[in-house]
């Protein structure tokens, strides 16, 4: 199903790895609030450090080919998410498929002689489907220490807790810390070196923020990479220095990270194809199934292959993965043999992404006038013709598209381009073409996506946690009503869905959906938009069936029904039965893929493995 790629080794021009990022424009390299989607940042890092994924690849543990057990679940509250036949109380497992699905009085003979097991009438539903997350990166940052806002509210606890961290690591290795945000936690706008020796000059303490753009370190980690006021700066990024022309412990942009990352030996002890293994049993626990990410190949480029291979005849992954490949290296996807819907039911691509602008909290957001209290309008980091042209060759190709557009000029453009292909003949919509993020919407917007049948994904996250930034700082009131506008689509009848483009924001589907139902900001009483606010059921379909139909998917998981797959998730209520505001307080029971247990609350630990 894979091939190797050996011309992804070849020598990358000086100018190309100094970049922080392919995708950022010269000049505007910095982005502090972008996604993964156009940060690189880890590029440089693991070439300077010499880690290589196709070995991590080839070192991975590969466990024999188990056969899922017949099951009869009874018993049980079901969900289907199948409009014909919406409940059910039991379902018959057979080969990780779900043989029959009904009222237990309609069980058939076949039913009769299998191992049954009696839910208790605990609630069930199908497995959550994340449609946009970021895995390479995730699988990277998950062993590192989580000091971001929604752990700790200050910096200062988040030092302290460095600070312990650092008092219980053994001599010689390293403290690093992820999720460090400014803009949401109260404190001063950096960490400096000063702030961070604090924690520790015993050990190199190294903390990314949360953009990835940012990341600082203390005098120990300094002197390990031997950077001091002479050292020569990497093109397109700044070692920040104080008064006295000394660093401060402050680095922008990912080449002057990797000259401190590259050094913490961890990169050479970490096996990646296991931390991806790690995410997956991390996303079980918030009840996904199938997760994609957006953006293969931008972390190391197409032998990034081989690590998804590798995961795949591991015969070891917890859920399912599809993936969608970044236009930024078209010219590498161009010299192998991939082809949309290589893969099967486990790991399988099924997009081509392409970003269009950068992001509205970093003012970056391609818009149609300036933010607020600046004549900034943001970057297209795509020329039009280049994104037209684009479209329309991957179409042609058979590949369905997805574009990350954020501000509305950046739609836009998205839109005209959609328009274009459409009148070619090659119909974007039946492709089931996307929008990520896709975040500020007019109503004009909203009639051509109809028209186009183009589908959106909503970072819901922006709502919660960054709502008062777009009233107060980026938009205004006016504007910022037009973010994330869920209500509006559903009245439309356009199919959306809602990911967390984790590490941006931890996945979580319970989360989501109490954010797109009930539109709270953190932080504030108010809401935002609350004419966007839909229906629980709305909520709960956009998370499962419909984020299966994005991922081109919703032929074998989404729902529960004959002949799909036995994925499904236990809570310990029916989102539909408690208050809105407390959607994300439901437990996550239980997880099964492929009808077999993966995630148990009670162990803590995943059972047998597909």
């Amino acid at each position: 199903m894979y091939r190797s790629f050996p011309d992804s080794t070849e020598p990358v021009p000086p100018s190309q790895t100094l970049r922080p990022s392919a995708l950022v424009p010269e000049g505007h390299a910095s982005d502090p609030f972008a996604c993964p989607c156009c940060a690189n940042v880890f590029k440089e890092t693991l070439r300077l450090a010499e880690v290589d994924l196709a070995r991590h690849a080839k070192e991975l543990r590969r466990d024999p080919l188990g056969l899922a057990p017949s099951l009869l679940i009874s018993n049980a509250r079901i969900m289907t998410m199948n409009p014909d036949a919406p409940h059910a109380d039991s379902l018959l497992i057979q080969d990780g498929k779900i043989a029959w699905i009904g009222e237990a009085a309609q069980k058939p003979k076949l039913a009769e002689d299998v191992e049954a097991i009696d839910f208790e009438g605990q609630f069930v539903m199908p497995g959550f489907v994340e449609p946009h997350m970021h895995l390479p990166p995730l699988a990277l940052l998950d062993s590192f220490e989580n000091v971001g806002p929604f752990r700790f509210e200050t910096i200062t606890e988040a030092i302290d807790h460095l600070k312990a961290v650092a008092d219980a690591t053994p001599d010689g290795q390293w403290v690093v810390g992820r999720q460090f945000d400014p803009s949401l936690q109260e404190g001063p706008d950096a960490l400096t070196r000063a702030m961070l020796d604090e924690a520790s000059t015993e050990h190199p303490v190294f903390v990314y923020n949360a953009s990835l753009h940012l990341a600082y370190c203390n005098s120990k980690a300094l002197e390990i990479a031997g950077i001091t006021a002479q050292t020569e700066v990497p093109a397109g990024s700044e070692i920040v220095k104080d008064a006295d022309g000394e660093p401060n412990g402050v680095l922008k942009a990912g080449p002057a990270m990797a000259l401190v990352a590259r050094h913490n030996p961890h990169l050479h002890n970490q096996n990646m194809a296991e931390a991806c293994l790690e995410v997956f049993h991390r996303a079980n626990r918030v009840g996904i199934t199938t997760l994609c990410d957006q953006g293969t190949g931008l972390f190391q480029g197409a032998r990034e292959l081989e690590l998804y291979g590798a995961l795949r005849e591991s015969n070891r992954m917890t859920a399912r993965f599809r993936y969608s490949l970044g236009n930024a290296i078209a010219k590498q996807w161009d010299r192998t043999e991939i082809a949309w819907g290589h893969g099967d039911e486990w790991v399988r691509v099924t997009g081509w992404k392409i970003v269009s602008d950068g992001s509205n909290q970093g003012r970056t957001g391609l818009q149609r006038d300036p933010f607020l209290n600046s004549k900034e309008k943001g970057i297209a980091y795509i020329e039009t013709e280049e994104l037209e042209q684009a479209v329309e060759q991957r179409l042609r190709e058979g590949w369905a598209i997805c574009v990350h557009a954020n501000g509305d000029a950046a739609i836009d453009r998205v839109l005209d381009a959609y328009e274009r292909a459409d009148r070619l003949g090659l119909d974007p919509g039946g492709r089931r073409s996307r929008i990520e993020h896709c975040s500020i919407l007019h109503d004009e917007h909203i009639e051509r996506m109809k028209a186009l049948r183009i589908s959106p994904s909503f970072l819901i996250g922006h709502v919660y946690y960054w709502g008062n930034a777009f009233v107060e700082d980026l938009f205004g009131p006016e504007k910022a009503a037009k973010l994330d506008r869920t209500g509006a689509c559903e009245e439309a009848g356009i199919r959306w869905t809602l990911h967390s483009d984790d590490p941006v924001t931890e996945m979580g589907p319970l989360r989501c959906i109490e954010n797109a139902v009930t539109r709270t900001r953190w932080r504030s009483d108010a809401l935002l938009s609350p004419e966007e606010c839909v229906p629980v059921e709305a909520a709960l379909r956009a998370a499962t069936l419909d984020s299966a139909w994005q991922c081109h998917s919703d032929h074998e998981v989404g729902s529960l029904e004959k002949g799909k797959y036995a994925d499904f998730v236990i809570l310990d209520a029916d989102p539909r039965s408690v208050e809105p505001t407390s959607i994300n307080e439901i437990q996550v029971l239980g997880t099964w893929v492929n009808g077999e247990c993966v995630y148990d609350s009670n162990s803590e630990s995943p059972g047998r493995k597909p």
